[in-house]
């Protein structure tokens, strides 16, 4: 008789429904991860909403990518790991062959393949992501923690792509898990950090991550925002480094506004497909800004982050407003897109305390 399984099925914006489907078979190369925890991330909260125009090639698919859990089959050919071992996977593997690839830009890789299927009792890794991007968990790392490496692997990406240096001021956009997660490594970089955002929870989350400022711009407009943040910075010359984390026009036009002379603007966060901005080409030009963007992550980054979670130097769990049954994955959703709480974690039924 074949198994089943619980797996939330994305079949098309604000439509995710939870079924009972056949537990998938490892083939060769590939591995069955029992799921222990799967956590909520941003990008399925905007995939929820409005569709994702890279994840899902055909639908219905398996939802979510932030995993961590027990090696349940191996297909042949796997010696990275045994039956039983726990371990992490990233969402993604690059092919190594193609143009990107080869020169070193893995993020941009023509053939990346992604992983989905994290909100389930199962998930079958294919064998590239076994290759490349498997890592076997310390018994001092929880499941929700490891299953935070990805996003935290794409933060350090887009510090790193800052060039921050010790005693840089860096302004942050954007108190949402990445805005926060960046702040954490941007400490760890040296730098000092004003952060902006809104809600209590998240505003607090930035202290507790090591943000030197915190300011609340709910009620701020650009222009206020603007005189704020560079009222604290010496000589009101503007900031070292600029990230946008929001995804947002109007932030992405704030953030140039902010950068001091032959500073850097990276524009971390996504907006919506066929969005425009009007840049003034002034000071763009005139003093000599670096704007750029920042996708996803690489292999090296995703070990970069599990050695930081597992040495314990970055708090992500901190980041879990609450532990919930995978059957309440709808309720997460839900509950992140009218922006209450800051990331779940789902628990399968075999994970979950009595």
């Amino acid at each position: 008789m074949t198994r089943t399984m619980i797996a939330a099925m994305f079949y098309g914006p604000m439509d995710v429904r939870l079924e009972q489907r056949p537990v998938p078979q490892p083939g060769p190369g590939e591995i069955l991860l029992q799921v222990a925890a799967a956590t909520t991330c941003g990008t399925d909260v905007k995939t929820y909403r409005r569709g994702h125009p890279l994840l899902f090639r055909q639908t219905p698919a398996g939802f979510g990518h932030e995993v961590a859990g027990l090696v349940a089959g191996i297909g042949a050919g796997v010696t990275q790991c045994r039956e039983g071992d726990a371990v992490v996977v990233a969402n993604s593997a690059p092919c190594q062959q193609c143009f990107y690839c080869r020169h070193g830009r893995l993020s941009l890789c023509e053939d990346l393949h992604f992983l989905n299927g994290a909100y389930a009792e199962y998930l079958l890794v294919p064998e590239p992501i076994v290759r490349q991007n498997l890592y076997q968990l310390s018994p001092s790392t929880s499941f929700a923690a490891a299953a935070l490496t990805e996003p935290l692997a794409c933060a350090i990406h887009g510090i790193d792509a800052s060039e921050i240096m010790s005693g840089n001021t860096v302004v942050i956009l954007g108190s949402g898990p990445l805005g926060l997660l960046l702040v954490a490594a941007a400490k760890l970089r040296g730098a000092r950090v004003i952060v902006t955002g809104h809600g209590a929870e998240r505003l607090i989350l930035a202290h507790h991550f090591g943000a030197d400022v915190v300011i609340d711009v709910s009620t701020l407009s650009s222009q206020e925002q603007n005189i704020t943040i560079r009222s604290l910075i010496p000589a009101q010359r503007g900031a070292d480094v600029v990230i946008e984390a929001v995804g947002t026009p109007e932030t992405w036009t704030l953030a140039t506004t902010l950068a001091r002379p032959g500073g850097l603007v990276n524009f971390f966060g996504g907006c919506p497909a066929g969005t425009q901005v009007s840049l003034d080409t002034h000071p763009l030009h005139y003093s000599e800004l670096t704007l750029k963007g920042v996708f996803h992550h690489t292999p090296s980054y995703f070990a970069q982050a599990l050695e930081l979670i597992t040495e314990h130097h970055i708090d992500v769990e901190a980041l879990i407003t609450a532990y919930m049954p995978l059957e309440s994955t709808l309720t997460a959703l839900e509950l992140l897109l009218h922006k209450q709480g800051v990331k779940y974690a789902l628990i399968p039924p075999a994970f979950q305390q009595s």
